[in-house]
């Protein structure tokens, strides 16, 4: 009999667990239309973006092996990027623990104890020995969906958490090579001071020399010896901001500061041309957008989790075992069995508990909603910022470089002319600092134009070329 209406409570599992869902119909939020072309796209590469295809290593647009190196390292040791994929493993594992509560429950018992009992005949005590061993199965019917949804929930949030890594990922990348083309910034202006500190003694040595036989006063030494000690002081400050951006990339690679070391190179990467792809394929692409949308998705599935708990949950259990006092416990004279639904205790009154948590959910739906819409404007705003940056910045190098040129002639002219004793070291002092000044800022320029490019790779949420991984 017990196996009998086990098979019939096996074969109503199927009919009862296909019950209705409370959730509403879930469609993502409408967001403001995507325009046809970015505004500042101007002559860049179309790109061909999908969805499913991988980032890859998009920082090896810059053809410099170190980079590549301490990027691969992101991957391995940073810290930052762990506690990223620790939080993904959590909502994996949430995942997991939701979806087992589909399946039935069975929990085995067993129990062994000496008990003492008065005798209704004798009135006296005497002691037995009580056996029992059995199981239990318990199955809830999800017949309003409460279950599912709660799944729903737990899956859309991991999707989001893996969004949510690919986008720390895609951070961390963008941070180390910011940090790196500083440093090889700072590199290439060591590299110029350095070249100007010589220059600058041997015309410490020249005045010194004029004003020995007259042909120069001592002011021309004074603005000359200043000149030199001013630059020595400008080189201690930058060698100072390179110590600490090196302190950074250590941190990022997952690295002690104290033991890490990047040999200076004084060569400026060129600025890369960046494929740029249509603004309606920037919401496929940016993961803070796909989390966003999937952190959606997940409040929509718990208004049917809210929505569930006005009605009863049904739970099917059995129970069976062996129970005796003697040694015969596993005979069938001492079995025990139980079978049937369970229907739980509905609230009619509480307060007004249960609608509170389905407004609460419709108001975490509805903040869930408006983060989503506010990112998705957020990330088109990115993209035109980076690109205006990247094109002006383009504009104002190519008129540098000649500032640059036009500077260097100046000073050439200013040293011809001081020592044919046409003009005095004053305008010497000028023309060198106008170089100076000239060639840093073209450097500083180039920076910028390298980092805006990074930028754009950030904001388009990633590279999506077919560059090896």
């Amino acid at each position: 009999m017990p196996m009998r209406k086990g098979r019939i409570m096996a074969a109503m599992l199927p009919l009862l667990a296909s019950g209705c869902s409370m959730a509403p119909s879930y469609t993502a939020p409408r967001v403001a239309p995507a325009p046809a072309a970015f505004k500042e796209t101007g002559m860049w590469t179309p790109a061909a973006p999908a969805d499913a295809m991988p980032r890859g290593a998009w920082w090896r647009i810059l053809p410099d092996p170190v980079l590549d190196g301490l990027e691969q390292r992101i991957e391995k040791d940073s810290p930052r990027l762990a506690v990223a994929l620790a939080r993904y493993d959590q909502a994996r594992a949430l995942t997991r623990q939701a979806r087992a509560d589909l399946l039935p429950r069975v929990d085995a018992t067993g129990r062994a104890v000496r008990a003492r009992a008065m005798s209704p005949v004798t009135g006296g005590y005497y002691e037995y020995n009580d056996y029992a061993v059995g199981g239990s199965a318990a199955y809830e019917v999800d017949l309003w969906g409460r279950i599912r949804n709660q799944v729903s929930a737990t899956q859309a949030e991991a999707q989001a958490s893996a969004a949510d890594l690919a986008g720390a990922r895609l951070s961390l990348q963008a941070e180390l090579a910011d940090d790196y083309i500083q440093l090889r910034k700072l590199d290439a202006q060591l590299e110029l001071l350095s070249q100007t500190k010589t220059a600058y003694a041997a015309a410490v040595d020249l005045t010194t020399k004029r004003f020995a036989g007259g042909a120069a006063n001592e002011a021309d030494v004074t603005r000359a010896r200043t000149q030199f000690k001013s630059v020595q002081s400008e080189m201690a400050q930058r060698k100072a901001d390179r110590a600490l951006l090196e302190h950074a990339i250590a941190t990022l690679v997952g690295e002690q500061a104290s033991g890490f070391a990047i040999a200076p190179v004084a060569v400026m990467l060129a600025p890369p041309q960046v494929p740029v792809s249509a603004p309606a394929m920037l919401l496929q692409r940016r993961p803070d957008v796909a989390a966003a949308e999937r952190r959606v998705a997940a409040a929509n599935a718990r208004i049917g989790v809210a929505r569930a708990a006005f009605f009863p949950q049904i739970t099917l259990g059995a129970s069976g075992g062996f129970e005796t006092t003697a040694a015969s416990l596993l005979t069938a004279g001492s079995s025990v069995w139980a079978l049937g639904p369970a229907l739980a205790a509905m609230p009619i009154f509480d307060g007004g508990r249960r609608r509170a948590g389905v407004a609460y959910a419709r108001a975490q739906f509805a903040e869930a909603s408006a983060n989503y819409r506010q990112t998705t404007l957020d990330a088109f705003r990115e993209v035109e910022d980076q690109l205006a940056l990247v094109n002006r910045l383009a504009e104002a190098s190519a008129q540098q470089s000649e500032a640059v040129v036009a500077a260097a002639r100046t000073n050439q002219l200013a040293n011809i002319q001081y020592r044919e004793g046409a003009v005095d070291y004053l305008q010497v002092v000028t023309a060198q600092a106008a170089e100076l000044q000239a060639r840093e800022d073209q450097l500083a320029l180039e920076s910028r134009r390298l980092i805006a490019s990074i930028g754009l790779i950030r904001a388009m949420g990633g590279d999506w070329s077919n560059r090896g991984s």
